[in-house]
């Protein structure tokens, strides 16, 4: 008799500890909701019903594993709360009119692979804590006021294929960590406020297959370096401060030839390298 008893026990703390589970990611995103303004939601969430019917919202194992509400109305700030919805893989709000700040507590967010908050209006700076995502593999944040620099501890970021922040108002340099995240197949970091140079380590991203930084300020040399990257199919680095020469396949490359700004904000054409002729020299004896 003590064993039923206990064996019931047992199997009514378990239904209890599910039920808590799930009670404790319903009431996040009933905070994510208000927080939203939901009401006024295109397609509304029925808080009376189970979180797997929600629209956007995937459950799997009883805990949520991916949030898609792109352009949706979501009008307000993304609450902290949200961070504590640890088994999330996916988070999508592209084009809403989210405002304020990345929560940090993102960061805590260790499962997530997609991490989309492009085509609002938030600003201040990308917390730190973005970099603790190491399973991450897209971290889309353009068309936003994005501000301060990117975080120095971005290489941490080793699974990432996809980094798009254009259309910000970033600042600084490239933070030496970005050369060792080898597996970026797509940067997009152009229209910003980047500054600095672009070190030959670029190779290292053998990868790329997009690469964009028009519209910032860098300056200094383009390495050549970039023409070792066999898997680049598009680039545009104009519209930038670089100097110097760069050889034909690089112009070329380039979407707008290498057309710089000078310090007097006039364009030009960056001088191109005459490719040296390799054919062997033949004796006319």
């Amino acid at each position: 008799m003590k064993k039923i008893v206990t064996l019931l026990l047992v199997v009514l703390s378990s239904f209890t500890m599910m039920a808590n589970v799930s009670i404790s990611d319903k009431e996040i995103l009933v905070k994510f909701y208000e927080a939203t303004n939901g009401s006024q939601w295109k397609v509304k969430w029925d808080l009376s019903q189970d979180i797997s019917t929600w629209t956007g919202v995937k459950v799997l194992n009883n805990k949520v594993v991916a949030i898609n509400l792109q352009n949706n109305n979501l009008v307000g700030v993304i609450p902290t709360e949200l961070g504590q919805l640890e088994t999330l893989q996916q988070l999508n709000l592209h084009r809403n009119h989210l405002s304020g700040s990345i929560p940090a507590s993102l960061g805590n967010l260790k499962e997530l692979k997609i991490l989309d908050l492009s085509f609002n209006n938030l600003s201040a700076s990308i917390p730190a804590s973005i970099c603790n995502l190491s399973n991450l593999k897209s971290l889309e944040l353009f068309m936003n006021q994005l501000s301060g620099e990117l975080p120095s501890n971005l290489g941490n970021l080793q699974k990432l294929e996809t980094l798009a922040i254009f259309n910000n108002e970033i600042e600084g340099a490239i933070p030496a960590s970005f050369y060792e995240m080898k597996a970026l197949k797509t940067v997009l970091l152009n229209s910003n406020k980047l500054s600095g140079t672009l070190s030959p380590d670029v190779a290292n991203l053998t990868q790329l297959t997009n690469f964009s930084l028009f519209e910032n300020n860098f300056q200094g040399q383009v390495p050549l370096a970039i023409e070792n990257l066999d898997n680049l199919k598009e680039m545009n680095i104009s519209y930038n401060k670089f100097n110097g020469l760069v050889s034909r396949k690089l112009a070329v490359l380039d979407t707008l030839n290498m057309t710089m700004v000078n310090d007097g904000g006039v364009a030009y054409l960056m001088n191109v390298a005459i490719e040296v002729d390799k054919r062997p020299i033949v004796s006319e004896e």
